[in-house]
């Protein structure tokens, strides 16, 4: 049985407790057999955190020289915070080929270090101008969850980096071990990256919309119809409106597109069917609408960056 993936969190003066809770949540408390998990701070011994708690790292800098992946979860102190130890530590590490995540303004700390130069990723909202305006080789997107570059991967703050754990589970482990750690932790399987962080809904339509929206009915129906051609006028219908009223109440509510939203929802399907049965790939793509086996490869590949078969063969029958 191959050994556990060690995972490391960094944590440093002033740390976010949300930020920091949500790695040792998934890969510490609910990593199972998955994952390692070690708190790491300057040195070993109690760290201050934004919220005045104190954590206890179990190792220093020196935790990062054998960790496979090591996260940084953001600072209050962001704007004078400057560690050039950490600098070197993180360099060191990604020579080495380990995976390097932040979450929230702990991309500051990945700037500082070099390690985004050239590179699209994201904050929190509300630090994203500062990032890009102090480190201008950095592509700064504000308007994500997370961006997934490889070796390196940023989020937005506090649940954001939950998505971005949970988004890790699955390309380590497959859609069923993410939707499982998912389920214990209470929180949705699965929100696309490229989902807005900010949503500002209208007054009105927060006093007057019910708990699950108002275009709620048109995505149950869609759910039950995948294997069927679904137009967003035919969603519309389902929730009574006009195409263009169902579209901009739609991004209000799930901050995406109908489209985008249904296709996340057939590819979601297609890597639990890959997952759990062994049923052909043809026969999957047209049972969550994709229509042929082609169509389905072009747009998992686009999405997964790999192939059905391959993802099969490396998720299918897997331990939850």
């Amino acid at each position: 049985m191959p050994s556990p993936h060690h995972v490391v969190t960094l944590v440093l003066p002033s740390a976010l407790m949300l930020d920091t809770a949500a790695p040792a949540q998934i890969f510490g408390q609910l990593g199972g057999d998955r994952y390692r998990f070690e708190i790491a701070g300057l040195r070993k011994g109690r760290v201050m955190t934004s919220t005045g708690v104190e954590i206890m790292a179990e190792r220093g800098l020196e935790a990062l020289q054998d960790a496979d992946s090591i996260i940084v979860p953001g600072l209050d102190h962001y704007s004078t915070s400057s560690f050039p130890e950490v600098s070197r530590a993180l360099v060191q590490a990604y020579h080495r080929g380990a995976r390097i995540m932040s979450i929230c303004t702990g991309a500051f700390m990945l700037a500082e270090a070099g390690l985004l130069d050239g590179r699209r990723v994201t904050t929190h909202w509300s630090a994203a101008a500062e990032l890009a305006t102090r480190y201008p080789k950095v592509k700064v997107d504000p308007d994500v969850l997370y961006i997934d570059e490889g070796q390196i991967l940023t989020s937005a703050g506090v649940a954001a980096g939950l998505d971005l754990c949970l988004h890790v589970v699955r390309m380590d482990h497959g859609a069923a071990a993410a939707a499982e750690v998912a389920r214990w932790t209470v929180i949705a399987p699965y929100r696309e990256g490229g989902q807005a962080q900010y949503i500002p809904l209208p007054a009105h339509a927060a006093e007057s919309s019910p708990p699950t929206g108002v275009t709620h009915p048109a995505r149950t129906w869609a759910m039950a119809h995948l294997d069927e051609p679904i137009s967003v006028e035919a969603m519309a219908e389902q929730a009574g409106m006009s195409r263009r009223s169902f579209a901009r109440r739609f991004r209000d509510e799930t901050g995406t597109t109908p489209a985008q939203w249904l296709l996340e929802q057939r590819l979601r399907a297609a890597q639990t069917l890959l997952e759990t049965t062994d049923r052909a790939v043809e026969d999957i793509a047209q049972s969550t609408g994709f229509g042929t086996a082609a169509g389905l490869r072009a747009h998992f590949t686009r999405r997964m960056h790999t192939t059905p078969t391959s993802y099969r063969r490396s998720f299918a029958n897997r331990p939850g």
